[in-house]
């Protein structure tokens, strides 16, 4: 038997392993830069969405998802953040006032901002 064989129907080349030949596919996978929202919907689709995960990984679409889904929750937590600032009164007079609780107040608006982000766009 060959060791390697190329079929001109489908256009793809195939080489021997034991008694199978199996195809001769490459994965042209960007590289990675993606943030923390990426990471963690990898790390998601890895335990919860195994198949979705493997056929993004087969085609080579991977990183060019996490990407997105990195930059969709960026930008997400920060409209959230902006319209919370301004719903609650939270101001820059405040903070000259009494910088403790504007720090308290930033760091639970930014807080609830991404637990709403990771539930609508992370975790589905």
């Amino acid at each position: 038997m060959k060791k390697h064989i190329y079929d001109e129907s489908n256009g793809l080349g195939y080489t021997l392993h034991g008694d199978y030949y199996l195809p001769d596919l490459a994965v042209n996978e960007e590289e990675s830069t993606y943030g923390k929202y990426g990471m963690l919907r990898k790390q998601f689709l890895k335990e919860h969405r195994p198949a979705r995960y493997q056929y993004l990984v087969m085609t080579g679409e991977l990183t060019g998802h996490l990407n997105q889904v990195d930059q969709d929750a960026r930008e997400q937590v920060e409209t959230l953040v902006k319209q919370m600032v301004e719903k609650q009164g939270v101001t820059e007079q405040l903070k000259m006032q009494d910088q403790m609780k504007w720090v308290g107040l930033m760091n639970n608006i930014k807080a609830c901002a991404e637990e709403i982000v990771l539930k609508e766009i992370i975790y589905v």
